[in-house]
């Protein structure tokens, strides 16, 4: 099953890269740091495939994929924000989540080469917290980004909260911790499934405008 899950999450997302790089690249109607983003996690999923048949500890690419996750979701939301003091939040923040791991790296680099709850906790949450003030925006402005800003706050705190309960409950059985994997791997399809379908309605409004 969680296999399914997973191969499943990996076509959505190539779907979503080729769609929102065709945007991006003939009409520029996708944000730049989005593609980039997607990018970023196709091929960071890609490594830690490859990693994981070739039987290499990836935990510490699943590291690096959260803190470029940070930054590139972060970067998207700078951009998207028009609000100058919530854009210097952005930018301050994502400065300080990485000296906070900077410095967590220069005390124990081990924390790095396993499971980094700390810092998959702060590069999630901190984005949830952009991914509100868009939607506290969207409130008196345009929703933009809509259903992609509702994906990454849904799959983002519903993962952290998984990948929390998941390091309170290490002790228990093993099928306690295949149902955490396979929840986190569904909630990763429903992501993939909200940025497809925010291309979609993007799309269908750039068409109705053409035409």
């Amino acid at each position: 099953m969680i296999d399914i899950l997973i191969y499943a999450g990996y076509f959505i997302l190539i779907i979503n890269l080729i769609l929102y790089s065709f945007s991006f690249f003939r009409k520029e109607k996708a944000n730049g740091f989005f593609v980039g983003y997607l990018t970023f996690a196709f091929i960071m999923q890609f490594i830690m495939e490859v990693m994981y048949y070739l039987h290499m500890n990836n935990l510490y690419a699943v590291n690096i994929f959260f803190v470029g996750q940070m930054i590139f979701l972060g970067l998207f939301y700078e951009s998207v924000l028009k609000n100058k003091k919530q854009k210097r939040f952005v930018k301050y923040s994502i400065i300080a989540v990485i000296f906070i791991l900077f410095f967590q790296f220069v005390i124990d680099y081990k924390e790095f080469l396993k499971f980094n709850l700390l810092g998959i906790t702060i590069t999630s949450l901190i984005i949830v917290v952009f991914a509100l003030l868009h939607f506290y925006n969207m409130l008196t402005d345009e929703k933009e980004y809509y259903y992609l800003n509702i994906g990454v706050l849904f799959y983002l705190f519903s993962s952290t909260v998984l990948y929390l309960v998941g390091n309170l409950t290490s002790g228990l059985s093993d099928d306690v911790k295949y149902l955490t994997w396979t929840l986190n791997a569904l909630l990763i399809v429903v992501y993939y499934f909200f940025i497809l379908f925010e291309w979609k309605i993007r799309y269908d409004q750039n068409k109705k405008i053409n035409n």
